[in-house]
């Protein structure tokens, strides 16, 4: 059984898309929040109840995070453990540093530190997307994932450009790039006299080579990233044994 989410909420797109694609691999269940919560990154709801939903067939809603889907679904909803976690199609890339932010890819984190191997999917560019070009990709990387073996430990970060498939270059794996952020803090006040802000800025840019997630995506190519959850800098271990830390 393949489990699938997503951070746009139960009822976009891009989630319907990927659902059916991968149906042509087996039993496939939807766990998806219910509105939208893009860059909740990997936050877990403990202060309140989580309520679920059957929308359809295979097809539950959860009103938390992404991160709280894959957790229920894997230990309380679903009656047999997923093989594959697969988050997505998100609307919009995410690339370099987005990682840390994206809702979509803490839901595959959450499927690895499950023991599941996962997989986050995200289309590059602005709609209109052209979700059958992500389907094509993900059934064939799936399929080659099965004939290989699939690493419990395994995570991918997937990004693919909103091209139709017979302008995609090629598929690239690669490594994350850096994205630069020009954060605007916008400040108001609101009809009662009470300041408030609003998150916002212009669009990012980045840097890499030909390496990086953005390269790959920049030359229209599909870029696979493999990612680690193991966060230590060894390099800096090393260094820092060599300081008189002692009391």
């Amino acid at each position: 059984m393949i489990l699938v989410t997503n951070d746009d909420g139960v009822h976009a797109e891009g989630l319907a898309a990927l659902k059916q694609a991968l149906s042509a691999l087996g039993k496939v269940v939807a766990v998806a929040p219910d509105r939208e919560r893009s860059a909740t990154s990997h936050s877990l709801t403990l202060t309140d109840p989580l309520r679920v939903k059957k929308v359809e067939d295979s097809v539950l809603s959860v009103d938390g995070t992404p991160t709280d889907c894959v957790l229920l679904a894997v230990n309380g909803l679903l009656d047999e453990r997923p093989e594959l976690v697969v988050a997505g199609i998100n609307h919009g890339p995410n690339l370099g540093e987005d990682v840390s932010y994206s809702g979509t890819v803490a839901a595959a984190i959450e499927g690895t530190l499950q023991g599941i191997p996962s997989i986050a999917l995200s289309m590059t560019g602005k709609p209109p997307y052209h979700f059958d070009t992500a389907c094509s990709f993900i059934v064939k990387l799936v399929r080659v994932l099965m004939q290989k073996g699939m690493d419990p430990q395994m995570l991918l970060n997937v990004n693919v450009p909103n091209l139709s498939a017979e302008n995609i270059s090629s598929v690239k794996v690669t490594k994350l790039g850096r994205r630069i952020y020009k954060d605007l803090i916008v400040k108001k006040v609101d009809p009662r006299g009470k300041t408030y802000y609003w998150i916002g800025g212009n669009e990012a840019t980045w840097e890499g080579d030909e390496s990086t997630d953005f390269g790959a995506i920049d030359a229209g190519m599909i870029s696979v990233t493999p990612l680690h959850l193991d966060l230590t800098d060894y390099r800096r271990i090393v260094e820092m044994e060599s300081w008189n830390l002692a009391p």
